[in-house]
């Protein structure tokens, strides 16, 4: 990483307060290059509170853009941070229409030429998705990174039909602790932080209610996405993924959608992150210098070469043994010229065998790694021939270097006795020494077959072909190796299980059909990128806790129960000390725990601890939040427990139990 101090201009920034129409004023900083003529402006526009927690990461690339010629604008959302209003749902509230008058603000100022870009990673990504689906006249330009277009398909609630755990259960409690932190009073006064937080508190509620209570994908999804609105989109696309992130899906449907005068794509090996931060798996690119080439085009109508470069940029990643993290991953870059690709061919690799049924004991999939990997040392998924033993499996031998790009397709011919149930498919690479690495997967919920809106019982004792879409990779297969398919029933903690579905299914291999794509063996010479450089850090300084480090993901066996159960550290430990004397500790702790025999018996619980301390105020605000999602076979049984306090003083306890019905989940 370069860390860059030097720039075409010197830079100031100011924070602000961003007015809307109905008088909520929205919190903002603005980082703008010293110069008398009016530059373009980019908005980062998330609810991750600009003053702490992404205050590092701001730092790094907000004056990067400043000392190239931009206003970079970084906004938190209605009833976040240090803004006014209170939170509301992201799927079906406001924030996308106030980035819309955001956009317009922008646009009005007078250092502002009036042309506004959008980017963000993750919810910031797919933000600037839904505030470009409106079309505001001054967005020209977007960079979506590791962003899904449809929160139902690959975001955190959902696969395949099947309600996601793992990340339902942790994002809604993480959300809950999150937008509970009151207002900084260094920022908005001591006067007015506690009357913010009080009616920011009486709004909260747990996200997890409204995810679990919309269990197809229905008007609530539908209408929260963009995948109905491309044609509505008019600002131009970059729209960047890795491999290593659920959303990477979405890449490839955007540059399908767009027209190709307008968008381009590019997928790395990374996880969940900006593809310059250098954190596994790498290898890293000048990510900022990509993203200035394209702005420059869109935004300054200067020649760039930012659509003469191939639509979609992928990385075809080399074979590589299982490890949970890889610093960086070898392999080349490839170019297509239209998606799906002339360079692609389907091809379909029969399954073979005597009809066999399939009974995984339910903690099939506790090796399954993190849901969205962000570059820690536990997150990705370990060697796969614990979790290949405990699923039915077939093998293809790999005679010549095969490499795939796009979405693999599995075709089986099932029988099942239960109305309820799911099959997981998981793609693995097997080396000569057995060793079985991942490469990618999919899940179906069998309600869900004949499409995710609807929730069709299964025939007991039917025979029905279903076909489940794996998540798209680049991987190349190297000769001597076999590409192993593995078919389950069970999936935990990523998805949860059926009633009844500890019964399985009978998959019957004749007629059953994996398909590969399987692209050309041609990489591209002249797709390169710079050096990785960033701004100069911010100088957040970090205590560790006093207690002894925990795993980030440990597994642990109770074998006269047979129970099992993945303890999860998300990796908030220690104090965060700021440049301005602000002092924040996080504390989390995810646990999911199952009988391998009883679908019924799964649970997950989450508890967060928050601290935002300023000595010289002197003010010590405390957030603590207990979380947990239960089970039978008729309903989701949700409890939330609320506590916030100002030093010793207790502001806020609030209690929430429900029961929501499983009408396909």
């Amino acid at each position: 990483m370069h860390i860059r101090t030097s720039f075409p201009y010197e830079t100031t920034h100011e924070d602000v307060l961003v007015p809307l129409s109905d008088g909520t004023r929205l919190y903002a900083r603005i980082w703008r290059p010293l110069t008398e003529e009016p530059v373009p402006a980019l908005l980062e526009y998330v609810p991750y509170r600009l003053t702490d927690w992404t205050a590092p990461r701001d730092q790094q690339r907000h004056p990067w853009y400043a000392g190239h010629g931009y206003a970079s604008v970084r906004v938190d959302v209605r009833g976040h941070g240090n803004s006014e209003g209170v939170p509301g749902d992201e799927r079906a509230g406001t924030e996308p229409d106030d980035g819309v008058e955001v956009v317009s603000w922008l646009a009005a100022q007078p250092w502002c030429t009036g042309r506004v870009g959008m980017f963000g990673v993750s919810w910031g990504g797919f933000s600037s998705l839904r505030v470009a689906a409106r079309a505001p006249e001054p967005l020209k330009a977007v960079v979506t990174v590791c962003s899904t277009d449809d929160l139902y398909d690959n975001d955190a609630h959902h696969a395949g039909g099947s309600a996601l755990t793992v990340d339902t259960h942790a994002r809604s409690a993480r959300l809950l602790a999150f937008a509970a932190r009151p207002p900084d009073p260094a920022h908005v006064g001591e006067g007015m932080w506690r009357d913010m937080w009080e009616k920011r508190l009486e709004a909260v509620t747990p996200r997890a209610h409204a995810w679990l209570a919309h269990q197809t994908r229905d008007a609530y999804w539908r209408e929260s996405g963009v995948r109905e609105e491309y044609g509505a989109i008019r600002a131009a696309v970059l729209a960047v993924g890795g491999w290593h992130d659920p959303h990477r899906d979405t890449v490839l449907r955007l540059v399908r959608n767009l027209p190709p005068d307008r968008v381009r794509g590019l997928i790395g090996p990374w996880s969940r992150q900006y593809p310059d931060r250098g954190l596994p798996p790498g290898p890293a690119i000048g990510f900022l210098q990509e993203t200035l080439r394209w702005w420059d085009h869109w935004l300054r109508d200067e020649a760039t070469d930012a659509l003469s470069v191939p639509l979609l940029r992928s990385y075809v990643m080399d074979a590589h043994p299982p490890a949970t993290v890889y610093e960086r991953i070898p392999g080349r870059w490839v170019g297509d010229p239209a998606w799906p690709s002339p360079s692609v061919t389907p091809v379909a690799y029969a399954l073979q065998g005597a009809p066999l049924p399939v009974r995984s004991p339910q903690h099939t999939g506790v090796d399954a790694g993190r849901l969205f990997p962000s570059g820690d040392d536990a997150d990705l998924p370990p060697d796969q021939r614990e979790e290949d033993a405990r699923s039915a499996c077939f093998e293809f031998e790999v005679a010549e270097e095969t490499w795939v790009l796009g979405r693999p397709r599995v075709n089986l011919r099932l029988t099942s006795a239960a109305p309820r149930g799911q099959v997981i498919a998981r793609l693995c690479d097997v080396a000569p020494d057995g060793a079985s690495t991942l490469v990618t997967r999919g899940v179906l919920n069998l309600s869900a077959r004949r499409g995710p809106d609807q929730a069709v019982p299964w025939r007991p004792s039917a025979t029905e072909h279903v076909v489940l879409d794996l998540n798209a990779i680049g991987y190349a297969f190297p000769p001597g190796h076999r590409i192993r398919l593995g078919v389950s029933s069970a999936y935990w903690p990523w998805i949860w299980p059926q009633p009844g579905s500890e019964a399985g299914f009978t998959l019957e291999p004749v007629g059953s059909v994996l398909e590969l794509p399987v692209r050309a063996t041609e990489s591209d010479p002249s797709i390169t990128f710079g050096e990785p450089e960033e701004a100069e850090p911010l100088g957040v300084t970090v205590s560790a806790t006093l207690d002894e480090p925990r795993p980030r993901r440990l597994v642990l066996r109770d074998v006269a129960a047979e129970t099992w159960s993945l303890e999860v550290d998300p990796g908030r430990g220690g104090t965060r000390m700021f440049p301005d004397g602000l002092e924040c500790t996080e504390e989390a702790r995810e646990t999911y725990t199952i009988d391998a025999a009883d679908p019924l018996s799964a649970r997950a619980h989450a508890v967060w601890s928050i601290r935002l301390h300023r000595p010289d105020l002197p003010w010590d605000a405390r957030v603590e939040t207990v979380s947990a999602i239960a089970c039978d076979a008729e309903d989701f049984i949700t409890t939330d427990e609320l506590v916030c306090r100002n030093g010793d003083e207790v502001v806020f306890h609030r209690t929430w139990e429900k029961r929501i019905p499983r009408t396909a989940g």
